[in-house]
């Protein structure tokens, strides 16, 4: 029994990323249109926001050569 508990913790890797608490402040329709979005996509809100946010600052210098 040990050993396939030791084999399946050697196949398995659980990832994690280093985060913080942040609290930030929307407006009240934002928050509305996020929340159906993350829905419909079946995701969290939460990862919709850093998914929004990873998308804003790598398409900025984009813009900024426009």
């Amino acid at each position: 029994m040990k050993i396939n508990r030791l084999y399946v913790t050697n196949m398995f890797k659980v990832n994690k990323i280093e985060s913080s608490n942040k609290t930030f402040r929307f407006p009240n329709e934002l928050i509305k249109k996020l929340q159906l979005v993350a829905q419909q996509k079946n995701v969290s809100l939460n990862k919709l926001v850093i998914q929004c946010c990873e998308y804003a600052l790598n398409n900025l210098d984009k813009e900024k050569d426009k």
